[in-house]
């Protein structure tokens, strides 16, 4: 890690010229106290928890039905605007008041694990290897913590609150007790505690882990969608399942990826599920296909 008085010199200690990148990066940390660009996770956060869902709320929201139900995955539940606006602000007001909080006492241990401020800034095969380490870790730790959640007292105490919304929206991603908010910070965090990194990395995970948690409870299943090419990625289909079982749920805990589900055999509701999803569609294309097939031999028979 290099801290530089000046950028000459940050090139001299780096032995080469530093990108576009890094030059603004080193313009801005400069001036800018190491607590201080910790403290610009709550901001980020509450950025992207207010932008990202819009389009999909908008969709819900604006889009006509004939348009949207074919990609949702609960048609016949339509959240009106109050809605929409009572899970905004709820949920802004527990990440400001549990992660802002957070934010003011949890800067020593962020040192002490080792996350950088200083050039150079980690290439882009450092920052996927290192996001891949944080989302297995996450959603291992995540599973389990998410189980516990899910016994009588953990979900009469504090989960229930994120189960309100047995049809889930894009705003309702980390609408939770601030309880919730809080211990599920900690598998998050786990990660970069195990494998230290850049703090630009840091924001950047956190960013796109609650970009992942929108599109998971966004309520649609888009065919075109590109996390259908990761592997073992569970997606909106699995975590909705979930959530339109409620309380009784004990299938698809993991927030991310499929594996521990399979491996724990916490998974055997949600492909009961599917593969009964499966028969209908078959014996709604085979009366379908026998409907037109009589059609055609009435008509033959004219």
């Amino acid at each position: 890690m290099i801290h530089c008085a000046t950028a000459a010199e940050a090139e001299v200690v780096m032995g080469r010229p530093m990108t576009w990148a890094e030059a603004a990066w080193f313009r801005y940390s400069a001036t800018t106290p190491d607590y201080c660009l910790y403290s610009h996770n709550i901001v980020i956060l509450l950025i992207v928890y207010t932008l990202a869902p819009l389009p999909l709320a908008l969709l819900e929201l604006r889009a006509p039905a004939k348009l949207t139900s074919p990609y949702k995955l609960q048609p016949h539940v339509r959240h009106s605007p109050a809605a929409f606006l009572r899970c905004y602000w709820a949920t802004a007001r527990v990440l400001l008041l549990t992660v802002g909080a957070l934010q003011l006492v949890s800067y020593p241990a962020v040192k002490m694990v080792g996350i950088r401020t200083g050039l150079p800034l980690p290439s882009v095969g450092e920052m996927v290897s290192q996001l891949t380490v944080y989302f297995l870790v996450e959603d291992y730790l995540g599973y389990w913590i998410h189980r516990l959640l899910h016994t009588e007292w953990g979900y009469t105490k504090i989960h229930h609150v994120h189960h309100e919304f047995a049809a889930p929206i894009s705003f309702a991603a980390p609408y939770a007790h601030w309880a919730e908010v809080l211990i599920l910070g900690f598998p998050a965090f786990a990660g970069p505690a195990l494998v230290p990194c850049h703090m630009t990395t840091f924001w950047f995970w956190f960013v796109i882990r609650h970009i992942e948690a929108i599109e998971t409870h966004s309520g649609f299943d888009f065919p075109f969608n590109p996390t259908k090419f990761i592997p073992f990625y569970g997606g909106a289909e699995f975590h909705d399942y979930h959530h339109r079982v409620g309380r009784r749920s004990q299938s698809n805990f993991a927030s991310v990826f499929t594996f521990c589900d399979y491996l724990y055999g916490t998974d055997k509701g949600y492909r009961y599920h599917k593969a009964s999803l499966a028969k209908v569609k078959d014996m709604e294309n085979c009366n379908d296909k026998k409907g037109r097939n009589d059609a055609i031999n009435s008509e033959k028979q004219d």
